[in-house]
């Protein structure tokens, strides 16, 4: 499977954040990361909409950009 077949926008339910990846310094990993949509240049708000007609999240009109972790 080619790496970039898993960038895209990710979500946290849990921390109501989400993060674009677009190379593979880090994958977020299931349970806590879904992939939302493989297209990194959604928006915010297609990105919200996107969890509110998918239900996965709480709280979708609060969803808000996340940072990716720092590698040690």
């Amino acid at each position: 499977m080619q790496q970039n077949a898993k960038f895209g926008i990710y979500l946290n339910a849990k921390e109501g954040k989400v993060v674009r990846i677009n190379s593979i310094y880090w994958i977020p990993e299931e349970p806590d990361w879904l992939l939302v949509t493989p297209e990194v240049n959604a928006t915010l708000l297609e990105i919200r909409t996107m969890a509110k007609e998918g239900n996965l999240a709480p709280n979708p009109d609060e969803l808000t950009w996340g940072t990716i972790p720092l590698k040690a």
